[in-house]
């Protein structure tokens, strides 16, 4: 009986194209494949799927037998911890067989407090010593219902949402493409009826307090930057919205919102270093926006009102930014006063503010910290007043939804490596922690069964790297497969949470690792600031200097290492590959940032200009040189490079399908090993990838297939 040959992997056809630049000259073959409307490009993309698939097709079993285990550990019919909100609670369920989250609400049985209203701009937690929740005889209400919208769509995605405070007014954006470009529409929640007319590109929505009024901003048409904010009065035809501000300078990206207790509403410009905010009280729409602090270059600030004084997170007197006051009449920087100060070894990441109190959310040693403070009983002073703790090496904790302004109980989320995502109900007076809700994982989980922990690796330059570990006790040996995540970019703290898909690697003894390498925030901003720029070649020798140690301390086989990142963290897998291909055995990367030098040249391109600031601009003689010598599509050459699953979206707006598809097509024709190479373009997603629950499933299961072949767990 004849075995079906090995196909041969597709062959890009080259067009060359020269770029000269500072002296250098940048050569690119495949720049062609950008043409997203080009037959050719769609038939080169296909055919790499059809190899993949063909690549992939003696573990399709394995592919089944990973889907139905992740499956089983998910439960399929749920509802969340419901969350008040004037006078609902709201909450989401799904239904097995269902791919999307139902939206729904009911009506609450007592009274909300007076001087209560709800807020958007804050995500807090909080229901207030109202009632426990919902009875199960009270009517439920759907307010969205992402089946019935994703009918007809192969991607579907619900972007912003806000509700009126009388209830009744919802403004919601969805996006069916994948691209990231959201389109607004109204619906009366009283009928069910959706308004006529609607609205694209929007980014967030906010309605005034007189339930009328709705602000909203919009992105421009080639950059995809949130730059106008626009004023709509219900009932009237979007044609007469009016344009309340615009941002010209190409690096900001607006964002509107509301104060926690509802008094004003807030408009945030940000780049990637410096933040403004103008503010409006919500009782006045057709008002002008004052403005707190005029942008000043590498300034950040975010804000947050109570009691006729604004609370500002500012950066102003050190990278880890501190706390200070000010009244609304005079938000001067002359008239702030501190409340907490900068410290060299706590990140002051966000404060949720209530009527009684605030909770700090920081950041110390890498791991995050909810510290309370209490105002007096005047409500004119603050002080540190406990804080939160939390049992495990390494975890997550942030705030969960908190609503409700008078409250005297927050609500937040804890998760770790072992322990599935938990909502908790923190007592502000007493101190003690009431479990709500913890995600059940059917399927038989035992949490004793694993283990985490966490250690550190040393750099080359004798910097201490913090790398996250879990694995199963019972099958933990030396010679453990290893798989080893990174990022590293943004100041985007690494979460460390809880993963049902995650079991089917740790029940086959594969030890898995979490680089919080730098350019990321997790030890605060000069952690990110140690990995970016001009020193970005900082993430890539921690994340390497991390695997190291951890082949040579016994968490896993030196042979037997897989990798894995996705977008800035897909530029890492190609750093990572080009620089030290021997010591990995197996590399999946996510919609991959890998050609740098390209698309950072090109000013066109969504993302571009803003992108100045976490990795300079080529345009200028150093950054050129020093971006140009870890450009993973610049870098490539002759070697034996690891197996790589390669994965991207026709529709991804952030990292565009044609960086991975001229990365594979490139190294195809310069490696000179036998190790798979594949390349997967989902041709109806973005940058997420698939959007319904089940169809992610079955992409995670092709990620475990690939990699529990090339770590020699099965054949």
């Amino acid at each position: 009986m004849s075995q079906n040959p090995i196909p041969a992997p597709p062959v890009a056809r080259k067009e060359h194209k020269e770029t000269l630049l500072h002296g250098v000259v940048l050569a690119d073959d495949y720049a062609w494949l950008r043409d997203k409307q080009n037959p050719e490009v769609t038939a080169y993309l296909d055919a790499e799927n059809a190899y993949a698939e063909a690549m992939m097709e003696p573990l399709a079993s394995l592919r089944e037998e990973l889907y139905q285990e992740m499956l089983s550990h998910m439960k399929q019919t749920d509802v969340s911890v419901p969350y008040r909100d004037g006078a609902w609670w709201y909450y989401t369920r799904t239904e097995e067989g269902s791919q999307y989250a139902i939206h729904c609400r009911k009506p609450a049985t007592v009274p909300q407090p007076l001087g209560a209203p709800s807020l958007r701009l804050v995500s807090g937690a909080r229901v207030g010593d109202l009632e426990p929740g919902p009875t199960n005889d009270q009517p439920e209400q759907v307010i969205l219902d992402g089946n019935e919208l994703a009918k007809g769509h192969a991607f579907f995605s619900i972007g912003a949402t806000d509700i009126t405070d009388d209830g009744r007014w919802l403004a919601y954006t969805t996006d069916t493409t994948g691209f990231r470009e959201y389109t607004l529409r109204i619906k009366d929640l009283e009928t069910g009826d959706t308004l006529p007319g609607e609205v694209e590109r929007v980014g967030s929505v906010v309605w005034a307090a007189d339930n009328r009024t709705l602000f909203y901003t919009v992105e421009d048409e080639q950059q995809k930057r949130q730059f106008q904010l626009w004023r709509h009065a219900l009932g009237k035809p979007h044609s007469e919205d009016a344009v309340v501000y615009q941002d010209d300078d190409e690096r900001f990206n607006l964002g509107a919102g509301r104060t926690r207790d509802g008094k004003f509403l807030v408009v945030e410009s940000a780049s990637h270093t410096t933040t403004e905010s103008q503010v409006l009280a919500a009782d006045q729409p057709d008002g002008s926006f004052t403005l707190i602090s005029a942008r000043h270059d590498d300034h950040e600030y975010s804000i947050d009102h109570r009691n006729g004084l604004w609370y500002i997170r500012t950066n102003d007197a050190g990278r880890n930014f501190r706390l200070v006051t000010a009244p609304v009449a005079t938000p001067g920087r002359n008239h702030w006063t501190e409340l907490i100060p900068h410290r060299e070894n706590v990140m002051l990441e966000e404060i949720d503010l209530f009527a009684g109190f605030f909770m700090a959310c920081e950041r110390e040693d890498g791991l995050p910290r909810l510290r309370l403070w209490t105002f007096d009983g005047d409500g004119s002073e603050a002080a540190r007043a406990g804080e939160i703790t939390f049992p495990e090496p390494t975890y997550n904790a942030q705030p969960h939804i908190n609503r409700i302004f008078v409250a005297t109980t927050f609500r937040y989320g804890y998760q770790s490596l072992v322990t599935p995502s938990s909502v908790y109900e923190y007592n502000v007076a007493s101190g003690a922690s009431t479990l709500l809700k913890q995600l059940e994982i059917p399927g038989g989980f035992d949490r004793t069964l694993y283990a985490s922990e966490r250690v550190h690796a040393t750099a080359p330059d004798g910097v201490e790297v913090p790398v996250s570990l879990v694995y199963r006790k019972d099958r933990r040996t030396q010679s453990n497969p290893l798989y080893v995540y990174g990022y590293g970019s943004y100041g985007y703290a690494l979460p460390i949470g809880f993963s049902p898909n995650r079991l089917s690697l740790l029940d086959r003894g594969v030890v898995l690792a979490y680089a919080h390498i730098r350019g990321g925030g997790d030890l605060g901003e000069p952690w990110h600031d140690a990995g970016k720029m001009l020193v970005k070649r900082n993430t890539f020798t921690d994340f390497i200097a991390a695997v190291e140690h951890l082949t040579a301390t016994g968490y896993g086989d030196p042979a037997r290492v897989a990798i894995e990142g996705g977008s800035a963290g897909g530029l890492l897998m190609g750093a990572v590959a080009n620089m030290r291909p021997d010591l990995f055995r197996a590399v999946v990367s996510h919609v991959p940032f890998v050609d740098v030098m390209n698309t950072m040249l090109d000013a066109s391109l969504p993302l571009t200009v803003p992108e100045y600031e976490e990795w300079g601009d080529p345009n200028q003689e150093s950054y050129f040189h020093y971006m140009l010598s870890y450009s993973p599509y610049d870098n490539l050459q002759a070697a034996s490079y690891p197996a790589m699953l390669v994965k991207t979206s026709l529709h991804d707006s952030q990292v565009m399908y044609w960086e991975p598809a001229k990365y594979v097509a490139k190294l195809r024709t310069l490696k000179t090993d036998n190790n798979l190479l594949l390349l997967v373009t989902n041709m109806q997603a973005g940058h997420g990838g698939a959007s319904g629950r089940y169809d992610y499933l079955k992409e995670i299961a092709l990620d475990y297939a690939f990699l529990l072949r090339e770590l020699g767990l099965v054949q």
